[in-house]
């Protein structure tokens, strides 16, 4: 039998541990107090809000892959989604704000064609972490606003990714407060340097798994080897037996 000095001594221990996950689970690193955590011009998330942890799967469990586009819209985006149309593929279009507000066209046609949207900041500044706070806020909600008034009434937009994936705490936090959960990848060609579509498809084919999320650019430049990427690599998941989803939100 426990005597009461013992049972008080695990149940310190066990309130640190929970104390410890529930950092963990707030995306507050190791080494990172609390008060950083919460510092200036931070506020609690609202009732619903989506995790803070960044989405690194698809949607649904299985054979599935979640196709993601950086960038636009732009001058690709239309042979995107062709092709997005001829093989029956849902995607996730990460938008940046300017962009959605000279495209508005497109981000109707996208919506109209059964894809998402992801909040991809006003005009893409780099690195973004190292932002003043009220900029970062206007990076993330000024975008939405953006894009959804490009989107026309009831475009909803789930998802924020920072961009070249400058994750931080504090925009992971204003972006939970905006609605918007964190979006990353398991799957980057780095096709915005255009290594040529035959690597684009052969870093995709290597690197995917099933529930991975795949980044690729149409908008940001020449997008010319991601479509041809493209033409090749829907077939490919097809034939592989994968099924099109949206990241997990």
């Amino acid at each position: 039998m426990q005597n009461s000095s013992s049972v008080r001594l695990l149940r310190r221990a066990a309130l640190g541990c929970a104390v410890a996950v529930s950092f963990a689970l707030a995306g507050v690193g190791a080494g990172t107090s609390a008060s950083a955590a919460t510092g200036a011009g931070a506020q609690a998330a609202p009732v619903g809000a989506p995790s803070a942890s960044i989405a690194y799967s698809a949607a649904t469990y299985g054979r599935t892959v979640a196709l993601t586009f950086d960038d636009g819209p732009g001058p690709f985006t239309g042979q995107v989604l062709d092709l997005l149309a001829r093989y029956h593929a849902q995607a996730t279009f990460c938008q940046i704000g300017n962009q959605a507000a000279a495209n508005s066209t497109l981000v109707k046609r996208i919506l109209a064609d059964g894809h998402r949207l992801c909040d991809h900041t006003v005009d893409h500044p780099q690195p973004m972490g190292t932002l003043p706070h009220a900029t970062q806020v206007h990076e993330i909600t000024a975008a939405k606003e953006m894009i959804s008034k490009a989107g026309g009434p009831g475009t909803r937009i789930r998802w924020f990714r920072a961009p070249g994936g400058d994750f931080s705490p504090e925009n992971r936090r204003i972006a939970v407060q905006d609605g918007l959960r964190p979006l990353g990848w398991t799957v980057d060609p780095r096709d915005w340097s255009r290594p040529g579509a035959a690597s684009i498809v052969a870093t995709v084919k290597r690197e995917l798994r099933p529930g991975g999320v795949v980044l690729m650019h149409d908008g940001g430049g020449n997008r010319s080897q991601t479509v041809a990427a493209l033409r090749e690599l829907l077939p490919w998941m097809t034939r592989q037996g994968y099924r099109f989803s949206l990241p997990a939100s």
